[in-house]
């Protein structure tokens, strides 16, 4: 899987050329932050209203797709649940990863924007993001590019780790 990055702004999400964007949302978080935030605002409140009324609540396991266009560049926003924030970990990082993975791999979605769960709120710091990420889905076939919403100075922390990683696993 290759890894590339955008900056959670506006303006570098409209250059994202894919069809769905993933994002993690806190049960007991609001308001939200991070690209949740962002996408609320472009799409006009619908996240928040969708909260609001309890038909997504943000729990652990939680999923919705909503569409995105015309509003965002992608199709679709993949809204995923990672519970109370209080209770991130490492486990429940592993758990958002490979729910949005796999809702990935059901769609037939092979390229996306990702903002890792707890990156926005920096519940965990990049290093340790990328290396579970990767121990998660680093090597599926499924998957050819994500796109992470990383801040600039962040980015180069993260790709640092990843061409660490990738060579351990090359030298096993």
């Amino acid at each position: 899987m290759e890894i590339r990055f955008l900056a959670p702004e506006l303006r570098g999400l409209d250059g994202a050329n894919v069809e769905l964007c993933a994002c993690a949302i806190w049960s007991d978080e609001r308001p939200m932050r991070g690209l949740a935030a962002l996408l609320d605002w472009r799409l006009g409140g619908r996240i928040s209203a969708l909260l609001k009324s309890g038909f997504f609540e943000g729990a652990l396991g939680d999923a919705l797709l909503v569409p995105g266009k015309p509003h965002v560049p992608f199709e679709k926003v993949l809204l995923v649940g990672l519970g109370e924030r209080g209770a991130f970990g490492e486990e429940r990082f592993r758990q958002g990863v490979l729910h949005v993975a796999g809702a990935l791999e059901r769609l037939h979605i092979r390229r996306a924007v990702v903002e890792l769960p707890g990156r926005a709120t920096r519940a965990i710091e990049p290093e340790p993001a990328i290396t579970l990420t990767l121990e998660c889905v680093g090597a599926s076939p499924e998957h050819d590019t994500w796109w992470l919403v990383e801040a600039l100075a962040d980015q180069k922390r993260t790709e640092v780790r990843a061409a660490e990683e990738r060579r351990r696993i090359r030298s096993v």
